[in-house]
């Protein structure tokens, strides 16, 4: 870290990860160096027809590239690492983070056969990493994947503390719990900003230790001791799995994975040593007709109700390998993202109208600090200022409410905005401007090429459909050869609205026969004619307003 005098101000920029769940990306900016702390996705809005994911701007990066000394990743849930193989394809730059966490993104790197191209550094806890200005160092905390980290960023304006997602777990199911003593010490350095988590901040209380989850699951199998057990949860919580694991065992099972992420991510874990299979309680799903039912485990993808999820495809009768069976116990081990809601009620009626049971009661607790634990971070850090992340609106302002009652001063709690450029500095912090910032649209292997306009026109061809106008032109004449013909999808079945069709299709040819008669030669305004009469034409009979797509083609004769 530089020892020039503290005449520069450090510059806090989150491109994501504010008012939303997801696309969690932070920037820090001190004099010629930029550190980003990580590099999420977030999931499509309901009216994002099409649409896979959604990734951060970071034309401000991209713009600012020889400044920018590298990304430090908290942990390995999508949210945080997920936009790395899209983002890391226009900013080339070394990746720091925890071995699980790295392990993760190389599988995603490798899948893009990116993982030759960039530079990656696994980071132990407790250990520091110079970049530029900064020194970054990782701290232990407790989440629902293994190997969270917070960080402490160390420059020449003063310390922050950015928590990562985080909860306080006193009796953690793997590994050590939170490193409380080095928030402290650190705190008592004297702490700039804290970066903290909001997630739950309107939680009261303490979040539940990942422990009471292997209770519930141990009473979940005493109970059906008979009936064959499919427990759906994320593919990221290895805790979860660990303890589903643990109560198989016991009770004599064999557990088996399903669904992809799930194979990827307990397989890494499995091969780091993250989670104890020692009895080989874990089979291939291949090897399920071996088993009597009721001897069996599956642990799914799909807890939040996902369509091409393993466990809609159960709930659908159309998985290839397995199918849900009446008496078979359905576990959801998890709550549904909001948003998610009415997805996973379908898939629980599915389940349930086959005959399956299904359970969803106590066998999740949250991977984030509710109201005591931020707290508790808040009392050990004493930071100068508050600055809420990873939250709603409503998460980000309920924690600026528990930080006041903390004793920040309420001028020295800030809510930022995607893009704001907060200046921060011992005397006094300020939003001094702008960058360019908002989501960019992943749809297959485009990244960018769908933007408001497209998802404009996938909604109205969702909701009116459209209809397509096909005429033939001879060349030069502009004579009409053939047409007009109508098409339509997703407007009116045909066969029973075949009187509406043959009336559009004479207000068609009239508008065309009208064009041609004026001698008019340009086919936009053909199109345009052909479009406004059309459209005029069925609103009137139909009320509503389908796309309408004219085409022309030339033919000499």
């Amino acid at each position: 870290m530089s020892s020039k005098p503290n005449k520069e101000k450090l510059k806090i920029i989150p491109l994501g990860g504010l008012e939303q769940i997801g696309m969690n990306m932070t920037a820090f900016e001190y004099g010629d160096s930029i550190v980003v702390v990580d590099c999420g996705l977030a999931f499509p809005e309901d009216d994002m027809l099409g649409i896979d994911f959604v990734i951060p701007d970071v034309t401000w990066l991209v713009e600012n590239y020889s400044k920018v000394k590298g990304f430090v990743i908290t942990h390995g849930h999508e949210d945080h690492i997920g936009a790395i193989p899209y983002i890391f394809q226009r900013l080339n730059v070394p990746i720091y983070t925890t071995k699980l966490t790295m392990t993760l993104i190389e599988k995603k790197l490798e899948e893009h056969g990116m993982l030759q191209m960039i530079k990656r550094k696994i980071v132990k806890f407790g250990q520091s990493i110079n970049l530029g200005e900064f020194r970054i160092e990782f701290i232990k905390t407790n989440h629902s994947i293994q190997d969270a980290a917070a960080l402490a960023i160390y420059s020449p304006a003063g310390i922050v503390v950015h928590t990562g997602d985080f909860k306080v777990d006193y009796t953690p199911v793997f590994g050590d719990m939170i490193d409380l003593q080095r928030f402290a010490e650190i705190g008592r350095k004297g702490v700039l900003a804290l970066l903290c988590d909001s997630t739950n901040a309107e939680r009261p209380g303490f979040t539940m230790s990942e422990r009471t989850v292997g209770t519930a699951f141990d009473r979940i199998f005493a109970e059906h001791r008979e009936q064959r057990l499919i427990i759906a949860t994320f593919a990221s919580n290895v805790d979860r799995v660990q303890q589903i694991i643990n109560s198989a065992k016991k009770y004599g099972r064999k557990v088996c994975l399903e669904g992809r992420s799930m194979v990827n991510v307990v397989g890494v874990a499995v091969e780091l040593g993250y989670i104890d299979d020692s009895g080989n309680t874990l089979v291939d799903v291949d090897q399920l007709k071996n088993y009597p039912p009721e001897k069996v485990v599956l642990i799914t993808t799909g807890s939040q109700g996902e369509s091409m999820a393993a466990l809609s495809r159960m709930a659908a009768n159309i998985h290839k390998k397995v199918k849900i069976m009446p008496g078979d116990v359905i576990v959801f081990s998890s709550h549904p993202i909001p948003g998610n809601e009415k997805a996973v009620s379908n898939v629980i009626n599915e389940l349930s109208e086959i005959g399956a049971e299904v359970v969803f009661q106590d066998t999740h607790v949250s991977g984030h600090a509710c109201q005591e634990d931020i707290k508790l971070i808040y009392a050990l850090v004493k930071p100068k200022y508050a600055i809420p992340v990873h939250g709603e609106r409503r998460h980000l302002l309920a924690q600026a409410q528990l930080a006041q009652s903390l004793g920040v001063e309420k001028d020295n709690v800030w809510i930022l905005h995607t893009g704001d450029v907060l200046e921060i500095s011992e005397e006094q912090a300020r939003i001094v401007g702008k960058v360019q910032n908002g989501g960019i649209l992943v749809d297959g292997l485009g990244v960018g090429d769908v933007g408001n306009i497209v998802i404009r026109d996938r909604q109205r061809l969702a909701e009116d459909g459209i209809i397509i106008v096909v005429m033939t032109l001879e060349q030069y004449s502009n004579r009409l050869l053939s047409g007009p013909d109508l098409v339509s999808r997703g407007f009116v079945y045909v066969r029973e609205s075949e009187d509406l069709i043959e009336e559009a299709n004479r207000i068609v040819t009239a508008a065309v026969e009208s064009c041609l008669d004026r001698g008019i030669t340009d086919w936009s305004k053909i199109k345009s004619d052909v479009k406004d009469a059309l459209s005029e034409f069925v609103w009137k009979r139909t009320q509503r307003r389908p796309m309408i797509l004219p085409i022309i083609m030339e033919a000499s004769v």
